[in-house]
């Protein structure tokens, strides 16, 4: 077949999965196998071998990331019912104050709670943005909800374990000890300075509240805190329930003996640093086999999951820790699925020999096929709305170009990453989260979110092209 017919199959292919998801709204994993089995068919793979590469390429993903989303889903949802993610954001505030608390805040959104399922990491942060918001003035919502919506995105794509940074360094063959370093590298000043831009611009002028945010039933913002609200979120940060009415559950809570913030989330932390120390060593050109072992990022969220289920059996009781490992098993099912139909998108595409065709359209040895990277992810994600989908699709097509780049994988990874953010709009499950818990308008999620995302993915571009110079 022609290499103009195996463009054109591949754009039809593309489109077709944009056109189910978004138009007939069916569920991604289904969209991306039937455009993977269009593909496979019309380039003349044939009947058998497209099933058979759809298979592989499933396989592939699974066995490379599978048990990592798995543990790490495991440790969120512990983590979750643990309360540990409330006295975190408690602790921030405290620490950082209300000035630096929206950067605090999403800098620890986008590097260390990714573990946690991003729909569930919202629900829980959200409502506590919402209570720090009204101690931060007229601008509070406007720059909680921005720092939100940039830490969550942000750390999908650049922080492992978030499923896209799991998917992207999969399918593009980067060692996730690699991409965790240089995910760190791009996503801390991304997110700090996306964060200051968007708070330059929101506070002058471009926020409106009366058009902006809505009217949320509830205790007014500036109601005094010796009025105390029944709202947990309008609490955080203060030591106690400042003549605030606490539920039975929140009086039980503090009766009981509470671990310290460390001892929750050091079994993570131990993980990632094993999984860092992995990458160093082999960038050192170290061998140890002990070293090795324990840094593999399999057994290294193996032994995070094991920890953080003793500590939760510990002050949770054991059918608590159950019912937490049932709700992360389900929570995880969708990424595995999800993970794993872009690797079927990925082999087939690698197996009509679209990989060698686009590589004569790049330029090796140059930032430009960064940019190029960059803009295939942009463009897929304005169309289908999402960042883990958008993300997956362009590592799937472009992992058969990384070879004849001649650049290092862990940059087209991250650009592909970068691009993914731009521009999360009306059809992103994380855009409807964000207006109902910040209360915002749709006119002002399109800001905070919208914009905020957009300004990020550009923002990225900077580190991962001062990387490119490096690498």
């Amino acid at each position: 077949m022609s290499d103009t017919a195996i463009l054109i199959n591949t754009a039809v292919a593309v489109i077709a999965i944009v056109f189910l998801i978004v138009r007939l709204r069916m569920n991604p994993v289904v969209a991306l196998v039937l455009g993977a089995c269009y593909l496979g068919l019309a380039t003349g793979l044939g009947v058998d071998k497209t099933v058979k590469t759809i298979s592989k390429g499933f396989g592939d993903v699974m066995a490379d990331i599978g048990l990592l989303i798995a543990f790490g889903v495991l440790i969120g949802a512990l983590l979750r019912d643990l309360g540990a993610i409330e006295r975190l954001v408690e602790t921030l505030l405290r620490a950082a104050g209300p000035k630096r608390i929206p950067h605090a805040m999403a800098l620890t959104i986008a590097t260390f709670l990714q573990s946690i399922y991003l729909d569930v990491l919202l629900v829980i942060t959200g409502p506590l943005a919402k209570g720090i918001a009204s101690k931060l003035g007229r601008y509070g919502t406007a720059r909680m909800a921005t720092a939100l919506a940039i830490g969550l995105e942000c750390g999908i794509v650049f922080t492992v374990p978030g499923a896209g940074a799991l998917a992207l360094a999969a399918l593009l063959d980067v060692p996730l000890g690699t991409y965790l370093l240089y995910g760190l590298i791009v996503v801390i000043p991304t997110v700090t300075i996306a964060i200051a831009v968007m708070n330059f611009a929101l506070t002058r002028g471009w926020w409106n509240p009366a058009l902006d945010e809505e009217d949320v039933p509830g205790p007014a913002p500036s109601a005094p805190a010796d009025g105390g609200t029944a709202d947990h979120a309008d609490r955080v940060g203060q030591n106690g329930p400042a003549g605030g009415t606490m539920t039975a559950v929140e009086v039980k809570a503090r009766t009981q003996p509470q671990p310290g913030l460390l001892l929750l989330f050091s079994p993570l932390l131990v993980s990632l640093l094993l999984i860092a120390t992995g990458a160093l060593a082999q960038v050192a050109t170290w061998h140890n086999s002990v070293v090795e072992l324990l840094s593999s990022p399999v057994v290294a969220l193996l032994l995070g999951l094991v920890a953080t289920c003793l500590v939760a059996r510990r002050y949770l009781g054991q059918p608590r820790v159950d019912a937490s490992l049932s709700r992360g098993m389900r929570d995880s099912g969708q990424i595995l699925l999800l993970n794993g139909v872009g690797g079927c998108l990925a082999a087939v595409i690698a197996a009509c020999g679209l990989g060698d065709i686009l590589g004569e359209y790049f330029k090796a040895n140059t930032w430009a096929p960064l940019l190029l990277v960059w803009l295939v992810a942009a463009v897929l994600h304005i169309a289908v709305g999402s960042v883990t989908i958008s993300a997956i699709t362009a590592a799937g097509m472009l992992a058969p170009v990384a070879p004849t780049l001649g650049l290092d994988p862990v940059l087209i990874a991250l650009s592909a990453g970068a691009g993914s953010l731009f521009f999360v709009h009306l059809t992103s499950n994380t855009f409807w989260l964000l207006q109902s818990l910040m209360g915002q308008t749709t006119r002002g999620t399109l800001k905070t979110c919208s914009v905020g995302v957009s300004v990020a993915s550009v923002v990225a571009m900077g580190p991962i092209l001062a990387l490119s110079a490096i690498l």
